[in-house]
């Protein structure tokens, strides 16, 4: 494995990624696969913002790792199920070593899924919701390098985002936290330029018809 200057790294397999992406089996697989790729699968939505407060003071790793245990123990995210959550499940929750044992966190999950189906209703679907802070092409660098994504752990849309959310009533969704959840679920492409991802996301990107809220 070729470490570069450019925050990019070249594989073994000839396959050049960012470099974050390159550092372990399960990242190159989840850089490769999934992240930026544009989802508007409700349930993979409401995964990810949960996911991404439970990485909370923690690396996204760790919880990758446990994805499978977060699953099970939530229903497969789906909100309507979770929303019926009381507090025999968050005693259970609490005592499942597969995933972060956080009361804080868990009791956030359920809270959240209770508002998302009301933002559901509202708006139809959360992924008519979410894509309608996508950040438009002109605010976007003109060129990502690894020194460009350090400066956006936040962005105008992310804090929006966030904003709107707590003000319905989420919780665990600042900025930062919200920014991750954007980049995963392709709502911006933050492969590095050089990344074999990039290309590919930008082509699926290209033929992606974002959802509407209704």
């Amino acid at each position: 494995m070729a470490a570069r200057t450019d925050g990019l790294v070249k594989g073994d397999d000839g396959l050049v990624r960012c470099w974050w992406g390159a550092s372990t089996p399960d990242y190159a697989a989840y850089h490769d696969r999934e992240w930026g790729r544009p989802v508007t699968d409700d349930y993979r939505l409401f995964e990810k913002i949960c996911l991404e407060g439970f990485q909370s003071g923690l690396s996204w790793l760790t919880i990758l790792r446990k994805r499978e245990n977060f699953r099970r123990a939530f229903r497969g995210f789906d909100f309507a199920a979770v929303a019926r959550f009381g507090a025999r499940d968050v005693k259970r929750l609490l005592g499942d070593a597969g995933i972060i044992r956080h009361r804080g966190k868990i009791e956030s999950t359920v809270n959240n899924a209770r508002r998302a189906l009301a933002l559901r209703d509202e708006s139809g679907s959360l992924a008519g919701y979410f894509w309608q802070f996508e950040p438009s092409v002109r605010s976007r660098p003109k060129r990502l390098t690894r020194t460009a994504l350090g400066k956006l752990t936040t962005t105008p849309e992310s804090v929006a985002l966030s904003k709107d959310l707590k003000k319905r009533g989420w919780s665990f969704v600042g900025p930062t936290t919200v920014y991750s959840f954007m980049q995963a679920m392709g709502l911006v492409n933050d492969h590095l330029e050089g990344c074999h991802c990039r290309v590919e996301v930008t082509a699926a990107r290209a033929e992606f018809t974002p959802p509407r809220a209704r």
